[in-house]
């Protein structure tokens, strides 16, 4: 089995993209909308799959609780966490907390998009 993409629900298509786009650098693939599940999506080019970001359309979606241990979340790769704390920095990206290390084996930080979807940035010391 291989990951295909992982969906996140979002309020505001525009605002979730330029997250997305400025704020993580993902490349947008599609964007549309299916009437018939009354859903407006997006998908976005990640290496290993994709993300789908998914709004419901005429609905109302409630902010994300964010407490320990931030789950769900998705997990993004990094070979530098000091350069991915820098662009953390540089691009206001909502820190939620860390970073955290085990040692000789992780270190990780969670930030959120607009709607409070937590991602992880990891380092693995394998």
């Amino acid at each position: 089995m291989k990951l295909d993409h992982v969906a996140l629900q979002v309020s505001d298509m525009n605002q979730a993209l330029e997250f997305y786009i400025q704020g993580l650098g993902l490349e947008l693939v599609l964007r549309t909308t299916n009437t018939d599940q009354q859903e407006e999506y997006a998908f976005l080019r990640m290496e290993g799959g994709s993300l789908e970001l998914i709004r419901q359309i005429g609905g109302s979606f409630g902010p994300q609780v964010l407490e320990p241990p931030y789950c769900p979340h998705f997990a993004i790769a990094t070979e530098d966490m000091p350069r991915t704390l820098e662009l953390i920095r540089e691009r206001h990206l909502p820190l939620v907390a860390g970073p955290f290390e085990i040692a000789r084996e992780e270190t990780w930080v969670y930030v959120h998009d607009p709607d409070r979807n937590v991602i992880e940035f990891i380092q693995w010391f394998r």
